[in-house]
């Protein structure tokens, strides 16, 4: 049976994957159910993981380009905008996280007209 520490490292590497190959929606359903058992903990990574499942949600959005795409990609940002000071190197998994934000990062700037 694997640990949460495990279980957490291993859906951050799948999400990282995942971003690559441009599966958003995947990634945010990775994330997000590694995700649950830290917010019924009160696990201190509960909310950066949630920004990064927002992030993800985010590119989904784009990627599906229905209507109001930008708004509603802008919307959920904020959550990740409003978490990702908690990736501090002290925390569990910094490199992953670390990795995770460099590439949202990447991928804001490859779409920087919806988030000017």
């Amino acid at each position: 049976m694997l640990t949460m520490n495990e279980d957490l490292e291993g859906a951050i590497n799948e999400y990282l994957r995942l971003l690559d190959e441009e599966e958003y929606f995947e990634a945010h359903e990775v994330m997000e159910e590694a995700w649950h058992p830290l917010r019924l903990k009160e696990h201190p990574l509960a909310n950066l993981a949630k920004g990064f499942i927002n992030a993800a949600i985010g590119f989904e959005h784009i990627k599906r380009n229905k209507k109001n795409a930008s708004k509603k990609a802008k919307k959920v940002m904020e959550s990740y905008e409003r978490h990702i000071h908690l990736c501090k190197i002290e925390i569990e998994h910094y490199a992953h996280f670390c990795e995770a934000k460099d590439k949202i990062d990447r991928l804001k700037t490859q779409h920087k007209n919806v988030f000017i």
